[in-house]
């Protein structure tokens, strides 16, 4: 037997569950058009100690940047408030302590009563505007294209920094356009204040950037002033628990000014949920007197073979790292305990970072 509809009841409850999903769709869209503001960022501080150099009032450290005070030290407390509308948006990073500065050392333009610059606590401050889907503008200061490294203990595996990160440029001061070029390919084209200054140009030179991007690998480029730079930045997922990632670089100054090459290797191990550990490989060297590993030879060059193992813990919010790191440089760039040069250098450290 045939069923009777009632298809007027039928048309009024389909009617009825149309309109709750459109006004459901419209509300998710508003609430997902609807601009987000942010709060972010990071609290860290560390313990550091030599195991082959002394401490104390003699106490030296590795050639590479931030992580290299003695005994109980401070990091950095890095705040980060962020306004996403649909178009248009801005980041403004402030860094407050010994890692901060040393981030932002060369922005001392307005000095206060304690002869720091205004610049001193400014990572990063830039307005950006999605042009379209495919094309993002960035205005102003941002942190560095070039690396596998970046000034955030959070966002960094190891604690220590590499000798690669710690040559390259930390920040820059300009115009970048950001290009999304489909199937996994991406391109930044950039026009920038001089390599390290970021708070104003006061040369009238200006630097170039760009960079080539596929599936997570990149290939970056930077001139300024005479200097050329090539880096390239990557990783691959050998597993599910195993990553390796990869940086390489080469700079070279016009003129016989310097250089520097150096490849790092990040080979990391999931053992846990919340346990990593990790090696950071490295080999670096510089020419021409280049000078910053802390000692060179007659012909001004020097090199240096960092191995750096660190533990990964998390709980919850908080990461705590134990780390061990030798340093050995091919010339006497560090001391022994009796204050006589040597070319190796054994570090400790313990950190704990906090992110919100």
């Amino acid at each position: 037997m045939k069923t009777i509809i009632n298809t007027k009841y039928i048309k009024n409850l389909a009617f009825a569950a149309l309109a709750l999903l459109s006004l459901t769709a419209f509300g998710q869209e508003e609430e997902e058009s609807k601009p987000k503001f942010e709060f972010s960022g990071t609290v860290d501080a560390y313990y550091r100690t030599n195991l082959t150099a002394p401490n104390g009032e003699d106490a030296i450290a590795p050639g590479s940047s931030f992580a290299n005070l003695d005994g109980f030290s401070l990091g950095m407390a890095n705040v980060i408030a962020a306004y996403e509308g649909e178009k248009v948006g801005f980041v403004a990073d402030l860094v407050f302590g010994p890692r901060g500065s040393d981030a932002t050392f060369n922005s001392p333009q307005y000095l206060n009563s304690a002869g720091g610059g205004t610049g001193e606590v400014i990572n990063q401050l830039y307005v950006y505007w999605n042009v379209s889907d495919a094309v993002t503008l960035t205005f102003g200061n941002f942190n560095t294209f070039l690396g596998y490294e970046v000034i955030s203990p959070a966002a960094n595996f190891n604690y220590s920094t590499s000798y690669l990160f710690s040559y390259g440029p930390f920040s820059h001061t300009g115009l970048k356009a950001d290009f999304d070029l489909g199937n996994e390919w991406s391109a930044m084209l950039a026009v920038m204040n001089p390599t390290d200054l970021t708070e104003l140009n006061g040369t009238g030179d200006y630097a170039v950037g760009a960079q080539l991007g596929y599936s997570g690998q990149f290939l970056n480029f930077l001139y300024s002033q005479g200097g050329f730079e090539v880096d390239y930045t990557g990783g691959f997922d050998l597993s599910e628990d195993f990553f390796l990632g990869i940086n390489a670089a080469h700079f070279s100054q016009e003129d016989d000014g310097g250089s520097f090459t150096g490849v790092a290797l990040y080979p990391q191990l999931a053992t846990s949920e919340n346990f990593t550990i990790g090696l950071r490989g490295e080999y670096f060297m510089e020419g021409d007197f280049f000078g910053a590993i802390g000692a060179s030879d007659a012909d001004g060059d020097s090199s240096v073979l960092a191995v750096t193992l660190t533990g990964s813990a998390t709980i919850g919010d908080l990461i705590l790292k134990p780390e061990i790191r030798l340093d050995s440089a091919s010339e006497d760039a560090f001391i022994d305990n009796d204050l006589a040069p040597t070319g190796s250098l054994a570090s400790v450290l313990f950190a704990a970072i906090y992110s919100f």
